[in-house]
């Protein structure tokens, strides 16, 4: 196994991490599931530019990178849908004090932004469609590349997750140490509008790119 495909294996069994310990109501341990999350998000841009720059494209990478992005994608819309979504919806699966379930939304100077169920179906969606409408092409002997709106996309994605993992952390820290400043309000509608704006944006990205590639690549399946 080579370098880029060891990282790729590390990122995929940080994965678990990076889900389970959102749960844990504790500052240390939500800041160690977002710097989990940063290592993974740099590495998963790392590995990919060592393979291609030192030529160590091998089968077994092939096989690994899209794996590991999906099982990280999975890894963090579990606990964020848990922490984020309405307190009315009732797709969470518990309401424990533990875990802050539902109780954990961005805040922006216009109100709590949560995370409903149907963002998250529609981003998993996307990615299973995505990956098997892939494969079906390349049995036919397409190669479909990344095209630009679905680069943005995983970046604008990045930053959202991001964000919301940080705010897990620093919400958590504020409510044990009982913070009602205005520069925390700042803070916090800072990082709320940020985390909104990337998650509308990747939504919008989500849904352009995927009739993209049906408008360039359905003809293949026609043929």
């Amino acid at each position: 196994m080579n370098l880029p495909n060891t990282i790729t294996a590390g990122r995929i069994l940080a994965a678990p991490f990076i889900a389970a310990l959102p749960f844990i109501n504790s500052p240390g341990a939500r800041l160690t599931a977002f710097v989990l999350y940063i290592v993974a998000a740099i590495t998963d841009y790392f590995d990919g530019k060592l393979a291609r720059t030192r030529n160590l494209i091998t089968d077994l990478g092939r096989l690994l990178d899209p794996l590991a992005d999906k099982l990280l994608l999975f890894a963090t819309l579990i606990p964020m849908f848990v922490l984020m979504a309405p307190p009315t919806d009732a797709f969470i699966p518990t309401r424990a004090e533990s875990m802050d379930a539902g109780r954990l939304p961005f805040l922006t100077p216009f109100g709590p932004v949560f995370l409903p169920w149907w963002v998250v179906a529609l981003v998993i969606g996307r990615e299973i469609f995505m990956t098997v409408f892939r494969q079906a092409a390349a049995r036919r002997g397409v190669v479909i590349s990344a095209i630009g709106p679905a680069k943005w996309k995983t970046g604008f994605q990045s930053v959202w997750v991001g964000s919301a993992y940080f705010w897990f952390f620093a919400a958590t820290l504020a409510a044990r140490h009982d913070w009602n400043s205005a520069a925390w309000s700042a803070f916090a509608h800072f990082n709320g509008i940020v985390g909104t704006v990337t998650m509308v944006t990747s939504v919008v990205l989500t849904v352009y790119s995927l009739a993209l590639y049906l408008r360039r690549y359905a003809g293949v399946f026609a043929r």
